[in-house]
This record gives structure tokens, C-alpha cells and sequence, in this order.
């Protein structure tokens, strides 16, 4: 039996305005200027690994990207709700420096049990996020993922073999993982 594989290049957004020190999960931001030169970089990557279509998140910082992709691409376009990023509840878009640190040390000794008031917490992240992830081994179509921090930091893991760590660091904004995936 030939075991198939399958590029699977992950890509977080580019940077966006007014993120210092901001919880903004689900937030809606704007892209920082210059957005379009890292798509372009970002097509490069994708049609070098061969990618045929394009998994996203919601959010106007992944879909403005994906869309942009497409429209180079003609790739198909499927926006995924489960890439989204953590609902951070009633902490969005609070400065961190005003979310309570007792909380901010609840939610560092049970990351996956852990929900901020309003929000998700980080085992529904997990289960959303490995959802995905079956489907899209399933699918064993060359795809591109643009997403958010979260669920890549999971996806990264899941696509080494890994167990989804929600402490693994983050990936760069801008930056992007390609990874070949047995399915």
C-alpha cells in the first residue's frame, strides 16, 4: 500500500493596526499597510508547494488575504469557522495590562479548562481546531491554511505528529509552515 502525501502550508495573518498589548481574538482588525506585498510572498510559497486550495478563517484579517488568492488563483475558497481564533469573552479588545492577573494565572495552570469570562476555552479550541484537522486529512487535498495564532499553533503540531500543545509558541504574524502530511 503507497502511503500518499500532501502539502499542507500553514500561514498566519499579516500583522495587524493597534495590537500592542491588545486582546483582540475575535476582534475585527485592520491589516497593516503593505499587507499585499507579504500575499504575494505568501503565493509564491503556496504555488511552490503546489497547493489547490485555500482553507480560512472568517476573520477580514485571514479573508482578505485568501481572497485576494483566490482571485489570483481561481483555488477554491472554503472559510472555515473553526480557524477562527479563541473567544476571548469579555476580554476582547481590553488592554492585557487591565485583564486581571488572578485570572491571567488560572488561565496558565489549566489552559485547556480555562475560559475567560464570556468566552471559550482552550479544550474547545483543541476540539474545533482537531475537527479541522481530520477533515482536511480526509479531504488529502494540497491546501493552504490561513488562520490566527491559536489554531495554528495547534495545526502545527497536529501536521509534526504531535499532541496539539495550546502552550507551543505562536507563529509570526505574516509567517507561514509548510509541512507534507501522510494521508
Amino acid at each position: 500500500m503507497t502511503t500518499l502525501t500532501i502539502p499542507v502550508l500553514l500561514s498566519r495573518h499579516p500583522p495587524v493596526e493597534g495590537s500592542e498589548g491588545l486582546c483582540y481574538g475575535r476582534k475585527e482588525m485592520e491589516l497593516r499597510a503593505g499587507w499585499e506585498a507579504q500575499a504575494a510572498g505568501l503565493l509564491t510559497l503556496a504555488r511552490g508547494a503546489g497547493c489547490s486550495v485555500i482553507y480560512t478563517s472568517p476573520s477580514a484579517r485571514c479573508l482578505s488575504v485568501a481572497r485576494r488568492l483566490e482571485a489570483q488563483t481561481g483555488w477554491p475558497l472554503r472559510l472555515d469557522d473553526r480557524l477562527l481564533e479563541l473567544n476571548f469573552g469579555q476580554w476582547e479588545g481590553l488592554s492585557w495590562n487591565v485583564v486581571p492577573r488572578v485570572a491571567l494565572d488560572s488561565w496558565a495552570e489549566d489552559p485547556e479548562g480555562f475560559s475567560p469570562p464570556k468566552g471559550e476555552s482552550g479544550r474547545a479550541l483543541q476540539e474545533r481546531v482537531q475537527s479541522f484537522w481530520v477533515d482536511l486529512v480526509h479531504a488529502g487535498e494540497a491546501a493552504l491554511v490561513i488562520s490566527h495564532g491559536g489554531p495554528l499553533r495547534l495545526l502545527d503540531g497536529l501536521a509534526k505528529g504531535e499532541r496539539a500543545n495550546l502552550l507551543a509558541p505562536s507563529m509570526p504574524q505574516g509567517s507561514s509552515r509548510l509541512h507534507y502530511v501522510s494521508v
